[in-house]
C-alpha cells in the first residue's frame, strides 16, 4: 500500500512546488540614475587666490561615477591674471564626463572673447581643462568685427584667441555699417 502512496505523494509535492508566486525581481537592477542634485550651482577655480574660471548652472545632476550633467544649461567664465573677464561659454545643455575630463556642451553653444570681440556659434562643443583646448567637429559660425567664417571642425586656446577651422565653407568681409 505504501507504494501506491509514494507516486501520490510525489505528484501532490511537484504540484505544490509549481504554485510558487511570481517574485518581483525588478528592485535588483542597478539604478542608473543620478545619485545627487544640485540647483544653483556656482563653482569657482582659482589659482594663487586669483579666480580662473567660473561655473554656472541651474540644475547639476551627479551620477555615480562621476559624470555630471546640466541638464538647464551651463555657463562657464574664463578670467585673466588680473581677474578680468576675458571669455564666455554658454550652452542649452552641458555635460562632463569624468573619465575623460571633459565638458561638453550641446544645443544652442556660443563662445565669446571680449578682448577680440570674437564671436563662435556651433551646436556641439567640447573643452578640455587638461589641454586647455576647446573643440568641435560639427559647423561653426566665427564671427568678428571685420569677417564671418563658416565652416566645420574647430580647435582653440580656452580663451578662443588663436583658432583654427579645419574645413572652411564660406568666408566673407563685413561691410562697416552692415548688421550681423
Amino acid at each position: 500500500m505504501s507504494r501506491v502512496w509514494l507516486p501520490i505523494l510525489f505528484l501532490f509535492l511537484t504540484a505544490l512546488s509549481s504554485c510558487k508566486e511570481e517574485v518581483d525581481t525588478s528592485f535588483l537592477e542597478s539604478y542608473l540614475g543620478p545619485t545627487g542634485i544640485g540647483s544653483d550651482i556656482d563653482l569657482f577655480h582659482s589659482d594663487s587666490t586669483r579666480i580662473k574660471i567660473n561655473l554656472k548652472a541651474k540644475k547639476q545632476l551627479e551620477f555615480s561615477n562621476g559624470d555630471n550633467e546640466f541638464p538647464d544649461g551651463i555657463e562657464i567664465f574664463f578670467y585673466d591674471d588680473e581677474g578680468e573677464l576675458t571669455t564666455t561659454i554658454k550652452a542649452d545643455r552641458g555635460y562632463y564626463i569624468r573619465k575623460d575630463d571633459i565638458y561638453r556642451g550641446e544645443g544652442d553653444v556660443q563662445v565669446e572673447n571680449m578682448e577680440k570681440q570674437q564671436k563662435l556659434a556651433s551646436e556641439e562643443l567640447f573643452w578640455n581643462p587638461t589641454t586647455k583646448k576647446i573643440y568641435t567637429d560639427k559647423f561653426v559660425t566665427i564671427q568678428d568685427p571685420q569677417r564671418l567664417i563658416k565652416g566645420t571642425g574647430m580647435v582653440a586656446d580656452e580663451s578662443f584667441s588663436e583658432y583654427e577651422i579645419m574645413s572652411v565653407i564660406d568666408s566673407r568681409t563685413i561691410i562697416p555699417g552692415e548688421k550681423n
